[in-house]
């Protein structure tokens, strides 16, 4: 778990800090989740997620509106941090604890308390059959 400071910055963890850096200093992209979390894009993931957004019919404008509407560019600073713009804190309930997770090729940010009641709610619902079979050779 880690904290968001008063000024809404937050630390990446030096184990993916390293991954997004190893050609210099590379900015993020944050945007909104449905999930009501944040989603941080290294700029290579996001150009390609975003182009297959755009490249959608007009049905989904509204997701397009969430996504690249939201969408703001982070850098890190040299302690290692970033800032989060104060409407995204909002939207995705940021406060103080936060957990800041890989999956992937990006990366989200939750609500440490919000996180933990999603994680409850996925277990209390068992694991899908796919998940039960799965093995790893």
């Amino acid at each position: 778990m880690l904290l968001l400071d008063g000024k809404g910055r937050v630390t990446v963890p030096a184990r993916w800090r390293e991954l997004l850096e190893t050609d210099g200093p590379a900015p993020l992209m944050v945007a909104k989740n449905p999930d009501r979390c944040l989603s941080l894009f290294p700029m290579p993931v996001w150009d390609r997620f975003e182009a297959l957004l755009l490249s959608l019919g007009a049905e989904h404008d509204a997701w397009r509106r969430i996504f690249v509407g939201s969408a703001t560019e982070l850098e890190i600073d040299s302690a290692s941090r970033v800032l989060i713009p104060p409407e995204l804190r909002t939207w995705a309930g940021l406060e103080r604890d936060v957990k800041f997770m890989g999956l992937g090729a990006h990366f989200e940010l939750w609500d440490a308390t919000r996180y933990e009641a999603r994680e409850a709610e996925a277990i209390a619902k068992g694991r899908p059959e796919v998940l039960r079979n799965l093995v790893i050779r």
